[in-house]
């Protein structure tokens, strides 16, 4: 049936097929549980993350400002891939017209670059907190907050247009058979059969941008950190410090390290068992976040027992 679907040398097709799913049919039970209840865990953890934000006024800082925004983002680029597994798995249907398989990739691809920034803020965020802590309101006040922000929201919707814009304009596929779970863009370059030098450029380029600069502007924030940290004098004092930046370090080495992991390799090292990668990266990540930081981080856990007593 497979054979049958593909089509060589298709100058614009109208639909993709993923293959992802059916590649293994006596378990789609299983993985539909799995990933439901995986999309129940996130959303619940990070609506749960955003309320106590919203009730607690405790919680009225920059820190959990930048938090809100990050559960805001996990629950959107977790429902842009997820949902439709599900969809998928319950119907049936793996057919996604083309134009809805663009708009997957966009904003997949737009809500991680976001991420990376949100999650450099937040690690600026606590530079000031720590090394600065006697001017951190004037430099962390409400409106640097909000611009720092939307600047995030904005540079990522505006930074995956131009590789979005090229892989639109592919004229040529192979197959319109996608080996994986949802519209990635290396699924799409895979099935491409025009030329994806220029393509690749500009992905060395964007990942210059919003990869590797909020990387090292993270790494240089930390380094500054734990210098400080390091120069306390009480060692109570050096525990509070590094406690509160333990949420955070936990969230960004897991988030780059699963990003390099499946992202930062040539081509011809991608087999079709890095979607099994990509559906724990897309998955469990986001469902981890909230509670790393309901975990770690103690005025959590305070705001959440404030609010179950009221």
């Amino acid at each position: 049936m497979e054979e049958a679907l593909k089509r060589s040398n298709l100058s614009r097709t109208d639909y993709f097929i993923f293959a992802g799913v059916s590649d293994f049919p006596e378990m789609q039970a299983l993985v539909f549980v799995l990933v439901l209840l995986v999309y129940l865990i996130t959303l619940g953890g990070n609506v749960i993350i955003l309320f106590l934000i919203f009730l607690d006024p405790a919680l009225h800082r920059p820190m959990y400002f930048f938090l809100s925004n990050l559960s805001c983002l996990d629950i959107m680029y977790t429902t842009v891939t997820l949902h439709r597994i599900l969809l998928m798995l319950i119907s049936g249907n793996n057919v996604i017209s083309f134009s809805e398989c663009i708009a997957q990739l966009y904003f997949f691809m737009s809500l991680v670059g976001i991420e990376l920034l949100i999650l450099t803020a937040m690690s600026y965020d606590r530079y000031v907190a720590i090394c600065n802590p006697l001017r951190y309101h004037t430099v962390m006040n409400y409106k640097i907050c909000l611009l720092m922000a939307s600047s995030c929201w904005v540079l990522g919707f505006c930074d995956t247009v131009p590789f979005t814009y090229i892989v639109y304009g592919f004229s040529c596929y192979e197959s319109n058979i996608i080996k994986h779970f949802f519209c990635d863009l290396l699924a799409l370059m895979k099935l491409t059969c025009n030329d994806t030098s220029h393509l690749e450029h500009v992905i060395l380029l964007e990942a210059a941008f919003s990869g590797l600069t909020p990387f090292l502007i993270t790494i240089i924030s930390y380094i500054y950190i734990i210098c400080t940290i390091l120069r306390m004098q009480t060692k109570s004092g050096r525990h509070k410090a590094f406690y509160t930046c333990s949420s955070h370090l936990t969230v960004v080495l897991l988030f780059y390290t699963t990003l390099s992991c499946l992202y930062l390799r040539p081509m011809s090292m991608f087999s079709d068992s890095d979607k099994l990668f990509a559906l724990v990266y897309t998955a469990v990540v986001p469902m981890l976040n909230p509670l790393i930081y309901s975990l770690k981080n103690k005025d959590v856990k305070l705001a959440l027992k404030r609010v179950l007593k009221q």
